[in-house]
C-alpha cells in the first residue's frame, strides 16, 4: 500500500469498508437473499426457498444464459479482433491520425448505448445487410460497443512495449509478419486477455441497445432479468441476476489464469 504508517493503513481500510459496503457489497447481499426468499415485507427480504433457482437454470431461462455467453464470447472475440488491429495501425500513424482514430473508436461510448442500438437499427434493417430480426445483430452492436475498450487496452499496452523486441527480431532478417506474430502479440497477450475479459463483462450486462434490437428467438438473460422484474417477481429476477454474475466471474476467472500464464511466459 501507498500507506506506510499504521494509522494510515487503519484509516484508509476504515473509509475502504465505509464506501464500499453500502455502495457496492451491499446491494449485491440483498440481491442474493432475494433469490432465496419467499416474501420481502420489511427492510430486508425472509423466508428461505431454492425454487427461485430451479426456475433460473432450466427452460427459457437456461436458453437466454446460453444466449448471453455466446454473444458475449463472440463481441468479445470481434472486439478485440478489430481494436487489436486499429491499435496496431494507429501505433504506426502520427499523434495526429492516432488521435482522429482514437476518437472514431471511442464515439460508441461517448453516446447512450440507446442510441447506438437505433443507429444499428437504422443502419441494418434494409437491404444489402439486412440483419434486423436476427441474432447477428445483437451481437453486432455489442461489438461496437466494447471494441472502444478493447482499443484503448491494447493501445496503452502498445505504448508500453520494449521496442527492442522488435527490432532486434527484425535486425536478424525477420519479416513484419513473422514479427508481429512471434514477437509482438505475444508480448501483448497479458493486456489482450484483460482486454477480452472487459469486453465479455460488459457484454453480459448489456440492456439498453439489446433492448431495440433483440429477437424473440435471441433473448438474452439481461433481457429477461428485466422482463422478470417488470411484472413484479423480485425473487425470480434476483435469482438470474445471481446466475448472470456467476457465469461473469466464472469466465473472468478463466480468464485471469490465462492472464496470469501470460504474463509469467
Amino acid at each position: 500500500m501507498l500507506v506506510h504508517s499504521r494509522k494510515g493503513k487503519w484509516a484508509t481500510w476504515a473509509v475502504f469498508f465505509v464506501l464500499f459496503l453500502p455502495l457496492f457489497a451491499l446491494p449485491l447481499l440483498v440481491v442474493l437473499a432475494a433469490s432465496f426468499a419467499t416474501n420481502w415485507s420489511s427492510a430486508f427480504p425472509s423466508g428461505f426457498t431454492t425454487g427461485h433457482y430451479t426456475a433460473a437454470t432450466r427452460g427459457e431461462s437456461l436458453q437466454a444464459l446460453t444466449t448471453s455467453l455466446v454473444t458475449a464470447v463472440t463481441a468479445s472475440l470481434l472486439a478485440l479482433l478489430v481494436g487489436t488491429w486499429a491499435a496496431l495501425a494507429a501505433h504506426a500513424l502520427g499523434k495526429r491520425g492516432r488521435r482522429v482514430l482514437d476518437a472514431l473508436f471511442m464515439l460508441p461510448v461517448a453516446v447512450p448505448s440507446v442510441v447506438v442500438g437505433l443507429a444499428v437499427l437504422v443502419a441494418f434493417s434494409k437491404p444489402p445487410m439486412l440483419l434486423n430480426g436476427t441474432r447477428w445483430i445483437v451481437i453486432l452492436a455489442h461489438t461496437v460497443l466494447v471494441t472502444a475498450f478493447a482499443h484503448q487496452s491494447v493501445s496503452a499496452a502498445i505504448v508500453r512495449l520494449d521496442p527492442a523486441y522488435a527490432q532486434a527480431a527484425a535486425s536478424l532478417g525477420a519479416r513484419p509478419s513473422y514479427v508481429l506474430w512471434r514477437v509482438r502479440l505475444p508480448l501483448l497477450l497479458p493486456s489482450l486477455t484483460a482486454a477480452a475479459g472487459l469486453c465479455f463483462a460488459l457484454s453480459m450486462g448489456e440492456l439498453s441497445a439489446t433492448m431495440m434490437l433483440y429477437p424473440p428467438d435471441w433473448t438474452p438473460l439481461p433481457v429477461q432479468i428485466y422482463a422478470a422484474t417488470d411484472r413484479g417477481a423480485l425473487f425470480t429476477g434476483s435469482a438470474l441476476a445471481v446466475v448472470l454474475m456467476t457465469a461473469t466471474v466464472v469466465v473472468l476467472f478463466v480468464v485471469s489464469r490465462i492472464r496470469t500464464k501470460a504474463t509469467y511466459r
